[in-house]
């Protein structure tokens, strides 16, 4: 789960990074009242989880609460990277000395984690890594020692903070260290990070992506969800405890296990070019258990995205056997009775798989298309997307 601005600075001044907080508001006279109690120069922030806030026209500085009025009305009419803005961010406007980058992520291809940071960065670290590589740092954590006072120290060196900053930023690292373990984070990150008048390091704006994996250890990571901005069938799924991203295309695929409805949706897409360039409407993944309820909640989920042109479910029986999946699939289908109305290809394969066909072909539902392959199926359902859309 990625987090907005003010959420990533809320979670820095629990864990004693430097940082204004500021006020969220939801409406331009709140705006206006957020800068009044403030005073002096104001800077109005769209608040999206997305980059490019200013270049799109999402930050503004107003030198009077009229004028934040006016920046927050225009501001919360925008739509940044197709993100509606909901809430804006009233700081006091702390123009920076100097600004630099910083990070900690996970790096996948190591499988451990990674420092990025530069004192040349700023909202330009994407120009100054293509323009001057060897002035953005990267430093590999030991996932097993992680970041104490002399691993910060040493990256503070490394990357080259000014003396007059060195405490300041070996207090820092750790303390953004402390944010990624303790908080279960897969990035935090800080751009800018500013050096202020009078020599004061602080976290002008902050980015953090959490792992939703970790959710059972922070009850308090509820709060950070935005549920105005969430896809509504992505709600329903996650509601029902489905694993379900939604994407743009026509047909809806139902998997058991992650790696077989990823295959899936490659096979969907290969497929779906002979019949007009039907692509998958979504990944779910119903996990090694097929009952009625949970197929009819996957069944629920799919068949109300009005994308949906057709639903390839593709089920290897393992732990689970084909039978007891097929006659999940009929029950799933009297659940949702007038609900179900769009076809359903089946491909089963595996542990009773016989059992499974003859338990479709015996219920006959005038919705479901039995294919005995992957290719076979992905074809049929790409085509039968392809004549609904026709």
């Amino acid at each position: 789960m990625d987090l907005m601005e003010y959420q990533a600075k809320e979670l820095f001044a629990k864990h004693g990074v430097k940082a204004t907080l500021g006020t969220v508001v939801t409406t331009a006279e709140e705006a206006k009242a957020a800068a009044e109690e403030i005073g002096g120069v104001t800077v109005i922030k769209a608040q999206v989880k997305a980059g490019g806030r200013g270049k799109a026209g999402g930050v503004k500085i107003a030198k009077t609460p009229d004028e934040a009025q006016q920046h927050a009305e225009a501001i919360l009419a925008l739509t940044i990277k197709d993100l509606p803005v909901n809430r804006v961010l009233v700081t006091p406007a702390t123009p920076p000395v100097e600004e630099y980058y910083f990070s900690f992520l996970l790096d996948r291809s190591n499988r451990s984690y990674l420092c990025i940071a530069s004192v040349e960065g700023g909202v330009e670290i994407e120009e100054v890594a293509k323009t001057n590589p060897d002035a953005v740092k990267k430093i590999a954590i030991d996932a097993g020692t992680g970041v104490d006072e002399a691993k910060a120290t040493a990256i503070v060196e490394e990357v080259g903070f000014p003396a007059e900053l060195r405490d300041q930023a070996i207090s820092m690292v750790q303390q953004l260290w402390t944010v990624f373990v303790e908080e279960d984070a897969t990035l935090v990150e800080v751009n800018p990070l500013a050096r202020l008048e009078g020599d004061v390091l602080e976290a002008l704006d902050g980015k953090v992506s959490l792992d939703e994996n970790a959710d059972f250890r922070h009850e308090d990571h509820a709060q950070f969800e935005d549920k105005d901005a969430a896809d509504p069938l992505e709600a329903k799924a996650k509601a029902k405890g489905l694993n379900y991203v939604k994407l743009d295309g026509s047909v809806g695929i139902i998997g058991n296990g992650a790696g077989l409805v990823m295959s899936t949706l490659d096979v969907v897409a290969y497929a779906g070019e002979a019949h007009g360039g039907q692509k998958p409407a979504n990944f779910l993944d119903i996990g090694g258990g097929a009952s009625a309820q949970v197929m009819a909640d996957g069944l629920d989920v799919i068949l109300n995205d009005e994308q949906v042109k057709s639903v390839f479910v593709n089920v290897f029986g393992g732990i689970t056997s084909c039978d007891a999946v097929a006659n999940g699939i009929v029950s799933a289908l009297d659940i949702l009775g007038d609900e179900a109305n769009k076809p359903l290809v089946v491909r089963l394969d595996g542990n009773n798989v016989e059992e499974g066909r003859r338990i479709l072909a015996e219920a006959d539902h005038p919705l479901v298309v039995i294919e005995q392959t992957m290719d076979g199926a992905a074809d049929k359902a790409a085509e039968l997307a392809a004549k609904a859309g026709a």
